[in-house]
């Protein structure tokens, strides 16, 4: 079976648009608007992520600084420090930065700052959209790789839009609450609910 989707590599974008620190107000604009995205990192001339410029900042920025928009440039203009996410983030992870940021999307660099990807929120709601059959399978390799094949059979595992129910009988090696948290962390799980007998 596939590998869980668990880290930003596993669903971010590897082609990205981006502007250099010297790009003006116009170029950035028609970056923006060509590509239809809201946001763009700025780089350094050797590819490494200084900070983000968005159309939030194209619109405030003459307002800020009091200059034509012919002056004003990418790395005057850019929210700075970027907020990034490295490959191997978890995807709870990225959501909370955008959240706590208020941000669509997050640059993906590797540890020395380079850009790698873009991660953005439809990214990351992607693995939440998977067919109740495929989530169904994941959960049942999930518990068979933790908790051993047997779990797997003794358990029914079903999906309805996300939402996991399992019947069956609770096994003797795990307790309920850490069987609903090894679900729970399953990519995509939205809710779980528990009908298992205790073991006789």
């Amino acid at each position: 079976m596939p590998r869980t989707p668990s880290a930003v590599a596993d669903v971010m974008t590897h082609a990205v648009v981006a502007v250099g620190r010297d790009a003006d107000f116009r170029e950035v604009a028609e970056t923006l608007q060509r590509w239809q995205v809201s946001a763009v990192p700025v780089l350094t001339g050797d590819g490494r992520v200084i900070g983000v410029v968005s159309e939030a900042d194209l619109l405030t920025a003459r307002d800020r600084d009091g200059v034509r928009a012919e002056a004003l440039t990418a790395g005057r203009m850019m929210s700075v420090p970027a907020v990034t996410v490295h490959p191997d983030s978890l995807l709870n992870e990225a959501a909370r930065a955008m959240a706590r940021g208020h941000l669509k999307r997050l640059p993906v660099v590797d540890g020395e700052d380079y850009l790698v990807g873009i991660v953005s929120r439809g990214d990351l709601l992607k693995v939440y959209l998977d067919d109740d059959r495929e989530l169904a399978d994941r959960v049942r390799f999930e518990l068979a790789a933790t908790l051993g094949p047997g779990t797997a059979v003794d358990t029914d595992v079903r999906s309805e839009n996300g939402r996991i129910t399992l019947a069956g009988e609770l096994p003797d090696t795990v307790s309920a609450a850490i069987l609903e948290r090894l679900v729970r962390s399953v990519p995509g799980v939205v809710g779980v609910e528990l009908r298992l007998a205790a073991p006789t």
